[in-house]
């Protein structure tokens, strides 16, 4: 039922739409590194509309291998220069311990995973070690990537910037 109901929602959007050809490369030549949670509405909170941004998701907004060939193309073939990172309050990856969880659902399947399910507990570290990841990746260009966190419950986004060590 929910699938018709977003088809039905699909015919109404294309008779408000109409036809517009927009190019392929976004014209922000900006490429977003963020999480799947459904409660990010980041066209609405950056003021992007569409043609403008690529918008990479996974689990946590994680520099995994597929985001890191994402970005790769988004940059190589289609002119994106800028990188945000963001990743929220309130995260799922923040509920669980990695080692429990890898225990349980191989205990389920009977077979361990072969990736990083990539549970955290502090969300400012995991900005900055994704960030730290696309630096480290010979396929990116890291010269403007930067880390943010989007608040939830408000909409809010908030810079991330390593802490100085002294």
């Amino acid at each position: 039922m929910t699938i018709d109901d977003l088809l039905d929602h699909n015919r109404d959007y294309v008779a408000r739409h109409g036809h517009r050809v927009l190019p392929t490369e976004p014209q922000r030549r900006l490429a977003v590194l963020t999480c799947m949670d459904s409660r990010l509405d980041l066209f609405g909170a950056l003021g992007l509309d569409l043609g403008e941004a690529h918008l990479i998701r996974n689990a946590g907004g994680l520099a995994t291998d597929d985001a890191i060939r994402s970005l790769l193309l988004s940059q190589r073939l289609l002119g994106t220069r800028t990188i945000m990172v963001i990743h929220h309050s309130r995260c799922g990856l923040e509920s669980f311990v990695e080692d429990e969880l890898v225990a349980t659902i191989t205990a389920q399947t009977g077979v361990r995973p072969p990736f990083r399910l990539g549970a955290y507990r502090d969300v400012d570290a995991d900005v900055l070690a994704t960030i730290a990841a696309l630096r480290d990746s010979p396929f990116i260009d890291d010269t403007d990537v930067r880390g943010f966190v989007f608040d939830v419950d408000d909409g809010a986004i908030r810079e991330v910037t390593p802490r100085a060590s002294f």
